[in-house]
């Protein structure tokens, strides 16, 4: 499937016109809870010749591919990537962070790994993830039944959370680095169930609730929201960026 997925974004770059700097596993089998069917969700960051920034024609910032049952494959413009970079985009931060990467012709990718840690709003990292959180547990794990994947889509970004206020850093993508913030035997022993049955489910597969994974879920939301609203909140200017912006246009 790699070789598709490489064909695919040399084919993108012929017919835009583009050169992709990066490009990465972003969905399940990046954050490591892949399904039997899940599908490659690849992500990656562009630029375009030099010129067309510097014409006043509005130009579409983002490439994406009609979606199939097993491909999604999208792209970010250079400059959408790093203004994203600046409010600290949790997804951006993800995709540099992923355990399988399709292309890094350049060094962009690193030089952007070397500025997450100066960049990266703690506060604005909790709340994106206690958000991710809250919509999950709220809108789909209140019935009878809860999609298993559900689970995965809630304890994550909990996770990610919880590392960034009890580690004062960016959260690693993947969730079995993640988990190692848990010490409740208990609590894994649950997880491990859930990843034993994913790996051979569909993605509609449905479960009873698990209370455990329930009670922990809504604790972290009632307990790491204060927390949160309480780390500074931060601002840099863009110079560091700019700089990075103009090396890789002129590529």
């Amino acid at each position: 499937m790699k070789e598709e997925i490489v064909k695919e974004l040399s084919a993108l770059e012929q017919k835009y016109g583009v050169s992709i700097l990066y490009a990465c596993e972003s969905g399940s089998r990046a954050w490591g809870f892949a399904s039997t069917d899940s599908d490659y969700d690849v992500r990656f960051i562009y630029a375009q010749p030099r010129d067309c920034y510097l014409s006043i024609r509005e130009r579409r910032d983002v490439i994406e591919l009609p979606v199939n049952s097993l491909l999604d494959i999208n792209g970010w413009d250079i400059r959408k990537a790093l203004q994203l970079f600046l409010k600290s985009n949790g997804p951006l931060y993800e995709w540099l962070q992923s355990p399988i990467v399709y292309r890094e012709d350049a060094g962009f990718a690193g030089e952007l790994r070397g500025m997450m840690n100066d960049f990266f709003s703690l506060r604005a990292g909790c709340h994106h993830y206690l958000s991710m959180t809250r919509n999950v547990f709220e809108n789909d794990m209140q019935g009878p039944e809860v999609r298993l994947k559900k689970y995965f889509y809630a304890l994550r970004p909990a996770l990610a959370c919880r590392w960034i206020i009890e580690k004062n850093s960016v959260p690693p993508m993947e969730f079995p680095i993640l988990r190692t913030l848990v010490g409740d035997g208990h609590w894994h022993y649950e997880v491990d169930k859930l990843l034993e049955q994913k790996k051979n489910a569909d993605e509609k597969e449905t479960i009873r609730p698990i209370p455990l994974l329930q009670r922990w879920i809504e604790g972290t939301l009632m307990n790491f929201k204060e927390i949160a609203d309480a780390l500074e909140p931060v601002q840099h200017d863009t110079a560091r960026l700019d700089l990075l912006f103009r090396k890789y246009i002129d590529l």
